[in-house]
């Protein structure tokens, strides 16, 4: 599916947000980095209403997740005045498969595999080869998710905000 749409997308940067938004898609791994990455960002703790508002969605939905962050030790929660969240953690010590793994390792493929005729040595054959092609797959990306630490990532974002902005310490304040 995603080959097709790419096809038929292209794959420059436009391309790929008309791919995101065609298929319906487990968000959570990329609005968390996200989050964690404006973390480090700020000097104060950031409320479960404020990444709400971040990420348009409701605060109860921001505290379940981070709780499970908080679980696996990637950030910690302050009661009271100017409480909130904070990392636990550097972003250099933080890899995308450490947070991938916090949210309980989603599914990485849409790609089921058939069960209609568990006899039929087609569908035995087709199945066994797209298990095999997505396992492969499934562990190249993980691997890659395992090199990555969100310390990369927010250096790139800082790259990227310096060719659009006069400013690059404004990003502070986002």
């Amino acid at each position: 599916m995603q080959l097709i749409l790419l096809r038929q997308f292209g794959t420059d940067s436009v391309a790929k947000n008309k791919w995101a938004c065609a298929m319906r898609h487990d968000t959570r791994l990329s609005r968390v980095l996200h989050i964690l990455i404006h973390m480090e960002k700020h000097e104060r703790a950031a409320t479960s209403e404020s990444i709400a508002a971040m990420l348009q969605t409701n605060p109860v939905v921001v505290r379940r997740t981070m709780a499970g962050l908080r679980e696996h030790g990637y950030v910690s929660s302050e009661k009271g005045h100017g409480g909130g969240w904070v990392l636990a953690r550097p972003l250099s010590e933080i890899t995308l498969l450490d947070i991938y793994r916090a949210l309980g390792a989603p599914e990485l493929f849409s790609i089921g595999l058939a069960g209609d005729n568990p006899n039929c040595v087609i569908e035995q054959a087709v199945n066994e080869a797209l298990f095999d092609a997505m396992k492969e797959a499934e562990n190249i990306l993980l691997s890659r998710f395992g090199s990555i630490t969100l310390a990369a990532l927010a250096e790139e974002s800082i790259a990227r905000w310096s060719k659009v902005s006069n400013n690059p310490s404004a990003m502070e304040q986002l």
